[in-house]
């Protein structure tokens, strides 16, 4: 018998990207995802790089692919993160898979158990709380646990409602 997936469905793929603006118009273009909402320069409360509190300079664009949301993750800076620690970060590529969770706290307490640890954690300044895990030895991508609360529930409900009905113009579209 297989065993029980710790982790609900995929619901995003995340590619860190050298350049945001081109790869927003590859997927609204080239692919049809769209629109993409561009949030720049996140700001966070706290993030941790394998247990090192860090500064991220980063710009996030975020479009739907029907039942997919593709999140493009740009840094800036050169602090040590998951996205400068990324072997394809010069071309650009598939990085993380994210996940929704009702608790980061109670999935790495479980996960931690099974042998698979946090690497770069954290919360955003309006409290939106995320885990990358341990999960990329092999051939595959990170597992990110985004923590379900109204800030993020509400910000993907935009991104799924925009996409629906999107006719490819205004493809990108600021916040």
């Amino acid at each position: 018998m297989p065993p029980t997936t710790r982790f609900g469905p995929v619901m995003q793929l995340g590619f860190v990207v050298p350049d945001l603006e081109r790869a927003i118009a590859h997927w609204s273009s080239t692919v049809g995802v769209g629109p993409f909402y561009v949030l720049e320069h996140v700001q966070f409360a706290e993030t941790f790089f394998k247990g090192t509190p860090i500064t991220v300079d980063m710009s996030v664009a975020v479009g739907q692919w029907g039942p997919v949301q593709v999140e493009l993750v740009q840094q800036f800076n050169d602090a040590r993160s998951i996205y400068t620690e990324f072997p394809g970060r010069d071309l650009g590529g598939l990085q993380h898979v994210g996940v929704m969770t009702d608790s980061v706290e109670r999935d790495l307490t479980h996960l931690r158990a099974a042998g698979i640890d946090a690497v770069q954690w954290g919360s955003t300044a309006n409290g939106i709380r995320f885990a990358y895990l341990s999960t990329d030895q092999h051939p595959g991508a990170m597992i990110e646990l985004i923590e379900h609360g109204p800030a993020i529930d509400g910000f993907f409900a935009l991104v799924r409602d925009a996409a629906r009905d999107w006719d490819g113009s205004q493809p990108v579209r600021r916040l």
